[in-house]
């Protein structure tokens, strides 16, 4: 099965601007191709991982990506699937967190001797010119088939409304693709659901620039799985690829813990395990669902951390589950600023080990029934622990598979 193919049976494609040419692109690797990611934090998350596998997968095929990081995009902040406008970063917040983004690529990517490009859009936005944007690009923009891109109208929908300063994300990405096209010949961009008018807006820009028919076997737009654009946004904004954000074993649990309608849908996108071994897999039913899980957890953990914490994540999950061998258990250190009064009461326990976001959300959780200390069930939210309480260390757990041990230190 040739890579397009291979793309089209994992779930991966869901709408294209031009197939038979999109094919004979990646099957032939021919493509070069491009996915931005605008540096909003200093790690990736699960929301970029589909985005990461698909490039290495294409890589392998023998196509070149470029990862573009948006320096300058980042200084705008993209209106896409927001109800209001993102945290404005400082240039030195962005430029760290485009380093980090860098270490974390390259464990998917193979950047050596000319195989991918990484750039920065910042090399070229940073120092246009305002009045020769507008003369070079904005012509070509016409507001109301702006207006009417999904990612604006939800936005002007809102009370908050959308600010002049995003309005001008679509132009800003649009150029990006103009300058790939004109520096890298790059012919092919990637993008999610809620990327898909600033994709096209790209595409018709070279086309305006420099011909239909030159720019049509150059420019080619490809939508990513709105199914696992849904996923990715769903766990972006707690599930971080960088260890210090996420441990290992936290993003082993994860996966592990995926509701079972998801399990092979998940498998099927983001592992590289062949798809014969996966469609055996659709057969699995009850108690072979855990199994399916386990493999999943272990595969994305691997590909993420390395076979080590991979190996080490599924041991202590067994440890744990299996026979209440708790001394792998990774733990969380209460520390004396961590205390209220001398104590730390059991909302801000559940903060403390990532089982909540917040306190109100913590709250639910005791509520509910979902949290127990060292497998005593808590439900008066006063509940507190001093510091002598957990010296040795208590088992926090939230629902039946989430467990942490705290310590004072």
């Amino acid at each position: 099965m040739k890579i397009y193919e291979e793309l089209v049976a994992r779930g991966l494609i869901a709408q294209v601007t031009d197939e038979e040419r999109i094919k004979e692109l990646v099957n032939n690797g021919q493509a070069t191709f491009y996915i931005g990611f605008d540096p909003t934090a200093d790690s990736l998350h699960v929301g970029h991982f589909m985005a990461l596998c698909l490039m290495k997968r294409l890589q392998m095929a023998g196509n070149k990506p470029i990862a573009l990081l948006g320096g300058g995009t980042g200084m705008i902040g993209d209106p896409s699937g927001k109800t209001e406008m993102r945290k404005m970063l400082t240039k030195e917040d962005i430029e760290h967190n485009i380093e980090c983004f860098k270490k974390q690529m390259s464990r998917f990517i193979d950047f050596s001797e000319g195989k991918a490009i990484m750039v920065n859009n910042a090399d070229w936005l940073l120092n246009l010119n305002y009045v020769d944007l507008l003369r070079e690009v904005g012509a070509y923009f016409h507001v109301n088939n702006m207006l009417r891109a999904e990612c604006y109208k939800q936005r002007l929908e809102r009370d908050g409304g959308l600010s002049f300063l995003e309005f001008n994300y679509m132009i800003m990405q649009s150029y990006d693709f103009l300058e790939l096209y004109r520096r890298y010949g790059c012919n092919l961009q990637f993008g999610g659901d809620d990327q898909w008018s600033n994709m096209l807006g790209g595409r018709e820009l070279i086309r305006k620039k420099y011909g239909e028919k030159k720019a049509d076997a150059m420019t080619i737009t490809l939508l990513l799985n709105s199914e696992g654009q849904k996923m990715g946004k769903t766990v972006g904004g707690a599930v971080w690829l960088d260890p210090d954000k996420t441990s290992p074993y936290d993003f082993y649990q994860y996966w592990r813990n995926v509701d079972d309608a998801d399990v092979l849908k998940c498998i099927r996108m983001l592992t590289f395990l062949p798809l014969e071994q996966i469609d055996e897999m659709d057969k699995w039913e009850g108690a072979e669902l855990n199994r399916a899980k386990e493999i999943l957890a272990y595969e994305l953990t691997k590909l993420v951390h390395g076979d080590e914490e991979a190996e080490k994540a599924q041991n202590s999950a067994k440890a744990i589950f299996s026979a209440g061998d708790f001394s792998d258990m990774p733990e969380v250190v209460i520390t004396e600023a961590d205390l209220r009064d001398g104590a730390i009461d059991i909302m801000q326990i559940l903060v403390a080990c990532g089982f909540a976001t917040s306190r109100s959300d913590a709250r639910r959780t005791v509520e509910g029934g979902g949290a127990s200390v060292d497998g005593e069930k808590i439900t008066d939210l006063s509940y507190s622990l001093t510091a002598a309480d957990i010296a040795d260390g208590r088992v926090i757990r939230k629902g039946k598979k989430n467990y942490k041990k705290i310590v004072f230190k």
